[in-house]
C-alpha cells in the first residue's frame, strides 16, 4: 500500500533527524546539568491548526520528531486549534493586542501589512544573527530561499524552509474525468485550458473546484497565473502594493475572475477550501488549484487519478517567504533560544524530506507527486502570490464583497478595479 510506504518513509527520515540531532540534544542536556542541577525543561509555547478537511494535525511530526530529539532540554507545547488559515491570521491580530502570541508563530507573511508592523514595533525577533553565525543553518538555506525571506536591509524576521520545492501551487485534476471527456493530458496554453473547460462541461463535468471565503485563493490562482502570461502581467504581479489596479492588467484580471466561475460549482460562493476540496475528491469537479501541501490528503482511493500539473504555460506560484516562521520577542532568552532551535530543526528536516523525495523511486510516489517533481524540474516561471503583494483591505474585504457581485454580473470588471483601488487609498489612510 502506498499509505504504509509513504509512512515507513516519514519515519526513516524522522528518525535519521532525531538521530542526528540527539547529539546535539545530549550535549545540551549534559551541559545543562553541570550548569545547573536545578535547570529544568523550557517550554516553547506555539499554536497549529488542524485540517477541517482531514483531521490531520498540521505539522504533527515535526513538533514530535523535535520534543524527541530535545527532551529534557526544549519541548513544543502546541495548542491545537480548529480553526482555518484565515481565522488564524485574524486570530494573530487579537493575539498581538492582548499581548497573548505564542513563541512561534506561523502564516505572518500572509499579511504584509501586519508582517510589517510587527517589525516597526519590535514584535518578533530578527533573525539574521543567528542564522548566518551558524554555517550548517545557512548551508542548508537555497539562495533563492533565504533572498525572499530577507529584508532589504539584510535582516530576516521569517525562519526560512530549505527549499521552494515544497511551496509551489499548481492544478490537481482527475484524469478518469479528463478521460470521460475525450481529454488525455492537461492544456499547455491558456487557450486550451479554456476549451478543455467547455469540452468538459459538454460531457456533463463541472470543470473547476473553487471557493471564495479568505482572500479567494483558487480562483486568484488562476487569474493570476494566467495574468503572467505577459510581460506587463509578470511585471504587475511583481509589484508591492500596486497604485492601481484600473489598468490593463487589473481588467484583465478581473475579466478572468468572471470567466472562471462560468465553470464552477453552484456552492463556489461564500464557501472555504473544505467545500471546493469536498466536490473534488467527491468527483463533482475535475480541477481544484493547490500545493504540494495538499499531497497528503488526497485519500488513498484516489491517488491513481490525481494527477498534478503547471498551471498553462509552464507556470508555478511560489512565494517562499509565506513559510518562514517567526520568533516572538518578549519571551525570555531561553525560551527564545529553543524556538529558533526549533526553527533550525525545522530546516534540516525540511531539505531531508526534499532530499528524499527527490530521489525516491516511481514505485514509492503516487502519481501526482511524479508529476510535481517533473514539473518542478522543468524550469518553470514562478509567479509571485498576490497575498503577499496586495494590500489587507483589498485581501481580506474587498475581493470577498466584490468577486460574488461581479461574477453575478451586478458590476463590471471596470467597477470591480474601482473597488479595488478604494481599497488602496483605505489602506493608506489606515497605516
Amino acid at each position: 500500500m502506498r499509505k504504509h510506504r509513504k509512512e515507513k518513509r516519514n519515519r526513516r527520515r524522522l528518525l535519521a533527524v532525531v538521530s542526528a540531532f540527539a547529539v546535539l540534544s545530549t550535549g545540551c542536556a549534559r551541559e545543562t546539568e553541570e550548569t545547573s542541577a536545578e535547570k529544568q525543561e523550557v517550554t516553547i509555547p506555539m499554536i497549529l491548526t488542524v485540517d477541517s478537511s482531514t483531521g490531520i494535525k498540521n505539522e504533527e511530526k515535526l513538533v514530535e520528531a523535535f520534543n524527541e530529539a530535545y527532551e529534557g532540554v526544549w519541548q513544543v507545547e502546541v495548542d491545537w486549534i480548529m480553526e482555518t488559515e484565515e481565522e488564524y491570521r485574524q486570530n494573530l491580530k487579537r493575539q498581538n493586542v492582548t499581548d497573548t502570541l505564542p513563541a512561534v508563530i506561523t502564516d505572518l507573511r500572509m499579511l504584509p501589512s501586519f508582517y510589517h508592523m510587527m517589525i516597526q514595533d519590535e514584535r518578533i525577533e530578527d533573525l539574521s544573527a543567528w542564522i548566518n553565525e551558524d554555517e550548517e543553518w545557512k548551508a542548508m538555506i537555497e539562495p533563492a530561499v533565504l533572498e525572499a525571506c530577507s529584508e532589504e536591509d539584510g535582516s530576516i524576521y521569517l525562519a526560512p524552509l530549505s527549499t521552494a520545492a515544497f511551496s509551489c501551487s499548481g492544478v490537481f485534476w482527475n484524469e478518469e474525468l479528463f478521460a470521460a471527456a475525450g481529454i488525455s493530458s492537461f492544456p499547455q496554453t491558456w487557450e486550451e485550458f479554456w476549451e478543455c473547460c467547455e469540452t468538459l462541461e459538454e460531457h456533463g463535468i463541472t470543470p473547476l473546484a473553487l471557493h471564495t471565503e479568505g482572500t479567494a485563493w483558487a480562483p486568484m490562482l488562476f487569474a493570476t497565473a494566467e495574468l503572467a502570461q505577459s510581460e506587463e502581467g509578470a511585471a504587475f504581479m511583481k509589484e508591492l502594493y500596486p497604485d492601481s489596479y484600473q489598468n490593463v492588467c487589473g481588467i484583465q484580471l478581473a475579466e478572468t475572475l468572471k470567466r472562471l466561475f462560468e465553470y464552477t460549482t453552484e456552492d463556489a460562493l461564500y464557501t472555504d477550501f473544505d467545500v471546493s476540496y469536498e466536490n473534488f475528491f467527491s468527483g463533482k469537479a475535475a480541477m481544484i488549484p493547490n500545493g504540494y501541501w495538499m499531497m497528503d490528503q488526497i485519500p488513498e482511493e484516489w491517488t491513481g487519478k490525481v494527477r498534478f500539473s503547471p498551471f498553462p504555460g509552464n507556470k508555478l506560484i511560489s512565494s517562499p517567504e509565506t513559510f518562514g516562521w517567526a520568533v516572538v520577542s518578549g519571551y525570555s532568552e531561553e525560551v527564545k533560544e529553543g524556538a529558533v532551535e526549533f526553527l533550525k530543526f525545522r530546516t534540516k528536516l525540511n531539505l531531508e524530506e526534499k532530499e528524499e523525495l527527490f530521489s525516491s523511486s516511481a514505485e514509492e510516489l503516487i502519481p501526482a507527486e511524479q508529476d510535481y517533481i517533473k514539473a518542478y524540474q522543468e524550469n518553470p516561471q514562478i509567479v509571485p502570490n498576490y497575498q503577499v503583494k496586495w494590500n489587507s483591505i483589498l485581501q481580506e474585504e474587498v475581493l470577498g464583497e466584490a468577486l460574488p457581485l461581479l461574477t453575478a454580473g451586478e458590476i463590471s470588471p471596470e467597477e470591480f478595479t474601482e473597488l479595488e483601488d478604494e481599497s488602496i487609498q483605505r489602506f493608506e489612510e489606515e497605516q
